[in-house]
């Protein structure tokens, strides 16, 4: 199943200067790995060790911040847009 990435500024040198990236998951889990395989060391930038999502790091399901729905597990349809969206501290 297709999903639409979308990849900040920051993270597009590891995508070839592409904004959006196409990739295949049931779960940002799974979508997480198709971008590993397709953008070697983007998952690095977005997961600790552990494979946890990094804490400053937030990625939305068609809008939805996924720490409201099922986190790492949460379920992606085929055309499903998922936005990548570094936190950004200041002050």
């Amino acid at each position: 199943m297709a999903v639409k990435v979308l990849i900040p500024t920051p993270l597009q040198k590891l995508t070839k200067d592409q904004a959006t990236v196409e990739c295949n998951g049931g779960t940002i889990a799974e979508l997480l790995e198709s971008l590993e395989e397709n953008c070697p060391g983007i998952k690095g930038r977005l997961c600790d060790e552990e494979g946890s999502l990094r804490r400053f790091v937030n990625f939305y399901v068609n809008s939805e911040d996924i720490r409201f729905l099922d986190g790492i597990d949460t379920p992606l349809n085929d055309g499903d847009e998922v936005s990548i969206i570094p936190a950004i501290a200041g002050g």
